[in-house]
């Protein structure tokens, strides 16, 4: 088949050789760099052949992205959410989107786990006291220990389990709210289920695993903050606009909560000029929960497979909107 024939797939995301040479058995692959705006560096001709669309989060996939690739039958998102794609108008289209949930859930538990050490040993701020000639003056402020404590899970899914089991061992008590009560966390013994106010109000550390959407956007914010212990812990590996930024500053500056830790914000990469970066209580990540390379390797990995199983008219492992697939199907045939 000519090159001004033959199916191609934009690829907006970083692939390994070996992933690239999977996608070009099926596929011409086309190349833009990641976050640009597809509808802007295609060139028409190619954009007319284009049946896949590979890209992470900061690729905008929106309507007019579907009114400019007429062919377009996937859009393989290279990460577990997917709010930078307009589901609904993917869906209008008969494009399916696919995303790469459950490979990345134990590395962001770690990470979750990692901050609520960082902040209840003070492990940060004991190495500033280190560095700043301070532990020459005299021995550091006492830090608290995790065992016995109450750890708070905002979102029970896939991660949040993860999370649970390794709260549960640190011998912490674990308690959840969820839009449904998991049975089997119960059965097990690995968490109990409480009311959104009383998950804030009895928890020593909250920790967030919720999505992004029009009903989290801002769900978290003064109201929430001033439920909490001026003893506990907030940390956010979600996505940074389920918190209202705002109170969360106001409830670290005032001492409402007694810190935090964020993977996310809500404005990434954060400024330096924004509050959070001189809050002393606030230990800061930027955006690293899936950053590992095993990890990373295994997103990209599914990804590719789930354009690659569109291609060949397969059903993909991964679908956020699955009820096109019956449409994409016919047309992959």
């Amino acid at each position: 088949m000519s090159n001004t024939t033959r199916r191609v797939a934009i690829v907006s995301a970083p692939v390994p050789d070996d992933l690239q040479q999977a996608i070009s058995q099926h596929l011409e692959i086309y190349s833009v760099p990641a976050g640009q705006r597809i509808e802007e560096a295609v060139p028409e001709e190619v954009r007319a052949r284009a049946i896949a669309l590979l890209c992470t989060m900061r690729t905008p996939v929106q309507e007019s992205l579907f009114a400019a690739l007429p062919q377009l039958q996937v859009v393989s998102n290279f990460a577990v959410g997917y709010d930078n794609i307009d589901v609904p108008a993917a869906t209008r289209a008969g494009v399916l989107v696919c995303n790469t949930p459950g490979v990345l859930d134990a590395a962001v538990a770690d990470l979750t786990i990692g901050m609520a050490l960082c902040l209840g040993r003070k492990l940060v701020d004991n190495d500033r006291f280190v560095r700043s000639g301070a532990w020459l003056k005299g021995p550091a402020p006492l830090a608290s220990d995790l065992a016995g404590k109450t750890f708070g899970l905002l979102g029970m899914g896939r991660i949040g389990r993860m999370v649970a089991k390794r709260a549960r061992a640190f011998d912490m008590n674990v308690v959840y709210h969820n839009r449904r009560p998991d049975a089997e966390a119960e059965r097990s013994g690995l968490a109990s289920y409480l009311e959104r106010d009383a998950l804030f109000s009895q928890s020593d550390y909250v920790s967030v695993h919720i999505p992004l959407g029009p009903e989290t956007t801002a769900s978290i914010g003064a109201r929430e903050f001033s439920l909490m212990k001026p003893t506990a812990f907030f940390m956010n590996t979600a996505r940074g606009a389920v918190v209202d930024e705002a109170a969360l500053i106001h409830a670290l500056r005032s001492g409402q909560i007694a810190g935090a830790g964020l993977d996310v914000m809500v404005k990434e990469p954060l400024d330096t000029a924004s509050a959070l970066i001189d809050l002393p209580n606030v230990i800061l990540q930027p955006h690293v929960g899936s950053a590992t390379v095993e990890t990373r390797r295994a997103m990209i990995a599914l990804a590719v497979d789930n354009l690659v199983n569109v291609a060949s008219g397969n059903q993909p492992k991964a679908m956020v909107n699955e009820s096109v697939w019956p449409v994409v199907a016919k047309k992959a045939r």
